[in-house]
């Protein structure tokens, strides 16, 4: 009787564990300057309709715009049923204790703060040399849920200063210098040294950036497919999308908004919409919150990524933070797609106006995903993808260098199969 009350408790357990996991998405609120109500309420509809549960609001100390933002933010999100939490960038800027409890005391009552046992769930974006603070800042807000990201500790280095967290969030969510693709070992690691603790884990679409004093391509070309597929298998307590809206670095998951671009980023970020990664969303969240991939298809379709500059036609960036080797070794110029679809089915590929499209088969499947891979083989004109019947036609791919002279390593999106609501900024920067 004892063992079989024993065996409930630990499948109610595991039941609740299942039930609570959330996905949320990194979002730069240094960006925002001047965004009004109807624009968060915008990004807020798009993230929710795609099974986003909320935002990891990332702030700066030194921006003057934080408290009317955040103040939208929270009064929007909580009027639709979404979650926030703070994510405090301690390598932008500096923060003391005081300031980060102030913030934390000013929004921990909006019902839209996320909680954890009652307590407001509080993150960074490194600052593990400041670690000594948030014995106090626990003191001066009544306590806090505290899931920092100090992945430049690495898994072992977390470890260390356990008894200060009560969780951890990774944001390793591309493949290191020189690799291809993405391996577990980092996850696995931060699942261990953290003894049963929640696990937040980085999952990214992409990474290029070209901005004074970072230039560097993480390869991506098959990292959406890869890093869901991790995630049924490391079965995380939550998720972290790394990120909606950072367009310096080509991690974002919308249509790029133009006054929102940092300078310079322009020339790799305009006309390169995202908005199609997250077709695939309300399908791998599902299958990750029940568990497993055999959960229904929202709808049918696909999305397609690629560049549209052959990486060797001029000048180029490294190969991965910290690498050494040309950017150009981090990428096998093809065109990447993940269907959704019920049954195994073809998809056929046509780039540019001489082709007669190619039909191409999975090279990998979990659940109801599949993933293909097209080689461009030289080819340049427009793309277009062809799934069950319906087609989509993206940007062409052609020889030339861009203007700024650097190679562009950064993807357009395209979706075949369903529509996906790309939203109306004031700006048209997304039309």
């Amino acid at each position: 009787m004892r063992l079989r009350s024993l065996l409930s408790l630990a499948g109610l357990c595991a039941k609740m564990a299942v039930a609570d996991r959330q996905v949320f998405a990194h979002y730069i609120v240094g960006l925002t300057d001047g965004q009004t109500r109807d624009e968060w309420q915008l990004d807020i509809s798009q993230a929710k309709g795609s099974g986003i549960d909320g935002f990891a609001l990332n702030i700066g100390s030194a921006d003057t715009y934080n408290d009317a933002q955040l103040h939208l933010a929270y009064d929007v999100a909580s009027s639709n049923g979404f979650s926030l939490f703070l994510s405090f960038d301690m390598q932008a800027s500096p923060w003391n204790a005081d300031q980060i409890s102030s913030y934390i005391n000013t929004y921990k009552g909006f019902s839209s703060q996320l909680k954890v046992g009652g307590l407001p769930v509080v993150s960074t974006f490194e600052g593990p040399s400041q670690a000594d603070i948030w014995p106090g800042v626990r003191a001066a807000t009544g306590g806090i849920f505290f899931m920092p990201d100090w992945a430049s500790l690495g898994a072992q280095g977390v470890a260390a200063k356990l008894s200060l967290i009560d969780g951890a969030f990774n944001w390793g969510a591309w493949p290191e210098a020189n690799q291809l693709t993405m391996s577990t070992g980092n996850d696995i690691a931060y699942k261990s040294v953290l003894q049963g603790k929640p696990y937040m884990m980085g999952v990214s679409p992409y990474f290029y950036t070209d901005l004074p004093g970072k230039n560097w391509y993480s390869s991506s070309d098959s990292l959406w497919f890869d890093r869901w597929k991790q995630v049924l298998d490391i079965n995380p307590e939550y998720i972290e999308i790394i990120t909606w809206n950072d367009y310096g670095e080509s991690s974002y998951i919308n249509a790029p908004i133009s006054h929102q671009v940092v300078a310079g980023a322009d020339v790799y970020v305009d006309g390169f919409d995202h908005t199609a990664f997250r077709f695939v969303l309300p399908y791998f969240i599902s299958a990750y919150k029940a568990g497993n991939a055999n959960v229904a298809v929202p709808s049918e379709g696909a999305v397609a990524w690629y560049r549209t500059t052959p990486a060797t036609i001029c000048s180029d960036g490294v190969w991965g933070q910290g690498g050494g080797a040309s950017a150009a070794g981090g990428t096998q110029n093809v065109v990447s797609i993940i269907a959704l679809t019920n049954a195994p089915t073809s998809i056929n590929v046509k780039i540019g106006s001489g082709d007669s499209g190619q039909s191409v088969s999975a090279s990998s499947t979990v659940g109801k995903a599949s993933f293909y891979e097209v080689p461009i083989n030289g080819r340049t004109g427009s793309v277009t993808i062809t799934l069950n019947g319906k087609s989509t036609t993206g940007p062409e791919i052609t020889n030339n260098c861009p203007s700024s002279g650097h190679v562009n390593f950064n993807a357009v999106s395209i979706q075949a199969g369903v529509a996906l609501d790309r939203g109306i900024r004031k700006d048209n920067s997304n039309a």
